[in-house]
């Protein structure tokens, strides 16, 4: 299959050398090439590696160093993908080159993925890191090929290039942090990593990322980290029924998992197609940090959940809030990204912060009304958000009509 290009619909191949003069904006009908499918397929690994640490930490009853642990290396994994995104948005020009840049920053996210065990355990990121390099260094050669070649947004390419590197200095140069200069350090990086682009993009012509692909490959990350969820809650329900049977609980939990996770799905999915501006674009895009971050440890809170069923040391309140306070957090933050893109869904804020403000009182719940129930009635209550938002724009669209 042939993938269309900034000139056009290409041959068989890439070519040995385009010119990196930017995609058109505007243009019609643009979607995810095959190689930016390709790359997300690395970041499938790197995310179950951090929500599968995060499960067994939340299992074995240490969730605040989980937690802790889980946000750093979800950062990493999600700036990473991020960065990439945004740049192949605005320059993808396909050739061998491109290609082969791209290769390094996939062998990047895997090195990383490696290195989340001892991140988790010792606390040790140095392989986290040499990923990180490995990334960075290619996306930095990226963006000063886009500045040679790209003369009418060289200043920003260049300050995207320069940004990244210095930043990526510090990266490195906290290895050798200790004691509460690493929390601290921590801190300053992510507030530079996020600043990089805003300076960047504000200092002179903007990059001409297109927004509905940059819709779309938000899109397919949701749907790849949904599907973590669905892949670890199916490996639990296997554990749990090979060693003790099909319970009625554990077929509750499995069941309101799968709930929350269509309902999650569908309304992430509902609604107009995405208005961004530079000015939301920034806010939203670093939003779906949290909304990705949390899915994802919807997964490892449902594991965790199944676990607790049998032998785990997590109390049954606290089985119930690993599933429920991710829960709400990714219904609150779907929200506010459809509010801010302006994409019609979750128009009316009352459904999704009541079904936010009562799926944590039911992950509460368990110790009254059992654990497999309390999960079924949290994927009921996310279902209800979902229904008022269909009937929502239902009637107005009724009204339009």
């Amino acid at each position: 299959m042939s993938a269309g290009g900034p000139e056009g619909t290409r041959g068989s191949g890439p070519p040995l050398r385009r010119a990196m003069r930017g995609r058109d904006p505007a243009e019609e009908h643009r979607a995810s090439t095959p190689l930016e499918l390709l790359f997300d397929l690395t970041f499938v690994v790197a995310v179950s590696q951090a929500a599968g640490r995060l499960h067994h930490a939340l299992a074995e009853g240490h969730p605040g160093t989980g937690l802790a642990g889980y946000a750093a290396v979800f950062f990493a994994i999600w700036w990473a993908w991020m960065n990439f995104t945004w740049f192949a948005s605005a320059y993808d020009t396909d050739d061998v080159l491109y290609r082969t840049l791209t290769l390094v920053q996939m062998a990047g996210v895997l090195v990383l993925a490696s290195g989340v065990p001892a991140a988790f355990r010792d606390g040790d990121f140095t392989v986290v890191v040499a990923g990180y390099v490995l990334m960075r260094l290619a996306l930095i050669t990226q963006w000063l090929r886009a500045a040679a070649e790209h003369r009418e947004r060289r200043g920003t390419a260049l300050r995207y290039a320069a940004g990244i590197a210095v930043v990526q200095g510090g990266w490195i140069a906290r290895e050798w942090a200790a004691g509460t200069w690493l929390p601290v350090t921590f801190v300053l990086l992510v507030a530079a990593e996020l600043a990089v682009p805003a300076w960047a993009e504000a200092g002179g012509r903007a990059t001409g990322w297109h927004p509905q692909h940059i819709a779309e490959r938000y899109g397919l990350f949701t749907i790849i980290v949904l599907g973590e969820v669905i892949l670890a809650s199916l490996t639990a329900v296997q554990a749990a029924v090979t060693a003790h049977g099909l319970t009625a609980s554990v077929l509750l939990i499995a069941v309101g998992g799968l709930l929350l996770v269509f309902s999650l799905w569908w309304i992430y999915f509902t609604g107009d197609d995405v208005t961004l501006t530079l000015r939301t674009a920034l806010t939203w895009g670093y939003g779906h940090y949290v909304g990705f971050a949390a899915v994802a440890a919807l997964g490892a809170g449902l594991e965790a959940a199944l676990a607790a069923e049998h032998h785990a040391p997590l109390s049954p309140r606290a089985a119930g809030l690993a599933v429920a306070v991710p829960a709400a957090g990714v219904l609150l933050l779907f929200g506010f990204l459809h509010r801010l893109a302006r994409t019609g869904a979750a128009r009316h804020p009352l459904p999704v912060v009541a079904g936010a403000a009562i799926v944590p009182a039911l992950g509460c719940a368990p110790p009254l009304i059992g654990l497999g129930p309390a999960v079924l009635a949290m994927g009921l209550t996310v279902a209800a958000v979902l229904a008022a938002d269909v009937a929502a724009l239902h009637r107005a669209a009724v009204r339009t009509a």
